[in-house]
């Protein structure tokens, strides 16, 4: 596995893995990878800081802040601590990709048994799944598909 970078048009910084070099490329020109925080898939590698531990003995300093915004290391840093609550609140939930709204609606109805899943849905979906009252909530990043993830 590989980590890289990504920055999106609106400047956000975020870290994604990928199985090689030629993994992220054949992803990004599929569109399969997206900014976690707006969600524009134009992205591209970012500069990368390296890790360079901090004095023991020194108080933390301030969040440091560029233009306003979160600096790339803070926002990495923030994101990775993200993905790890989000991998763990997926634990043992099922993965049904596009087939979300319908699942959703089939448990909420007594159709399908009750179990925890994740997917997609589009925004008319979800809207809809809302307004029936089926009880949903965006994930705060998005998820890699199994079948693209191995």
């Amino acid at each position: 596995m590989i980590v890289f970078d990504l920055a999106c048009g609106q400047g956000h910084v975020f870290e994604a893995w990928f199985g090689t070099s030629n993994d992220y490329e054949d992803q990004r020109t599929r569109g399969l990878v997206s900014c976690p925080i707006c969600g524009q898939s134009e992205v591209e590698k970012a500069v990368m800081a390296p890790n360079v531990s901090a004095k023991t003995n020194s108080a933390s300093p301030p969040v440091p802040m560029q233009g306003g915004k979160l600096a790339p290391a803070e926002m990495k840093t923030m994101l990775a601590a993200l993905a790890q609550v989000q991998a763990k609140m997926l634990e043992g939930s099922e993965h049904v990709g596009a087939r979300f709204a319908i699942e959703a609606r089939a448990m909420h109805d007594g159709d399908a048994p009750e179990r925890q899943i994740h997917g997609q849905a589009t925004r008319e979906e979800a809207k809809a799944l809302i307004e029936d009252g089926v009880p949903v909530a965006p994930l705060p990043l998005p998820v890699i598909p199994p079948e693209i993830s191995h």
